[in-house]
């Protein structure tokens, strides 16, 4: 089951709050374009894709820590060996292109749990060679106001149970309130970006670890759907900027 849970986006159902099986992508996307989105890449577990990721340096990717890692029965959260670990960069197929690094280490935040502080960094066996379709982005430099448009993007399903993509997808969803999300989901933090969307789109499992951007920075990182992916229920997001002194310790930004 711990394997099952590597390409989850993780899916807190309604009442029960447990994680769902496999399903995940951007739900009502549409293909990305060659170098549209240069920072993402396809975060690897035994060779398969697993979540998305974001360069924020040449040695650093930016993820989410359920991604990771797994918690044994004792509920002792623990990452993986990073020998079982790559990711791939430079390309939109999900299969083929680009190039695929090792990973050296990982690093996830000491404080996560309960879907909240899902953050870790990948440290890289070999430094990123930028070009047009390897770039990194920037982190958060503020708060993302409610209202504004923000891009997601990633490898998950077209619907809850769905097939993956063999190509990037993105669509665009709207950042919500502190206050807007407890009404709707009753979930209330300032570690959250909860982003909310009409039926039928958003995140969905397999889009773990991948960015939300705006204005040019990585301002969210996927991290769950309430009630499965496609509702109109707002998705949550670790909040970049509330993390950004962690990223920054834990990398060589």
């Amino acid at each position: 089951m711990a394997k099952l849970a590597l390409c989850t986006l993780l899916i807190i159902i309604l009442i029960t709050f447990s994680y769902a099986a496999p399903t995940g992508r951007v739900v009502g996307g549409v293909d990305a374009t060659t170098a549209q989105f240069p920072h993402q890449v396809s975060f690897r577990y035994n060779g398969s894709h697993n979540c998305g990721g974001s360069i924020i340096t040449r040695n650093y990717i930016l993820t989410a820590a359920h991604c990771a890692g797994t918690t044994n029965a004792n509920g002792t959260y623990y990452t993986y060996d990073p020998s079982l670990l790559t990711i791939r960069a430079g390309s939109n197929d999900r299969l083929s292109g680009g190039v695929l690094i090792r990973v050296a280490a990982v690093v996830a935040h000491e404080s996560y749990g309960n879907f909240l502080n899902d953050v870790a960094l990948l440290k890289l066996a070999d430094p990123l060679i930028y070009s047009k379709n390897i770039q990194p982005i920037n982190i958060a430099s503020s708060e993302t106001p409610a209202g504004q448009e923000v891009i997601i993007s990633g490898w998950g399903r077209l619907k809850q149970g769905g097939d993956l993509p063999q190509k990037l997808q993105w669509n665009t969803l709207t950042a919500i309130s502190r206050s807007e999300c407890k009404e709707k989901i009753n979930w209330d933090s300032d570690a959250l970006i909860c982003l909310g969307h009409a039926a039928n789109n958003g995140a969905c499992n397999g889009d773990s670890g991948g960015p939300a951007m705006y204005n040019n920075e990585v301002v969210g990182i996927a991290g769950f759907v309430y009630g499965g992916c496609g509702t109109n229920n707002p998705d949550g997001y670790a909040k970049v900027y509330y993390h950004r002194d962690w990223i920054k310790k834990h990398s060589d930004l």
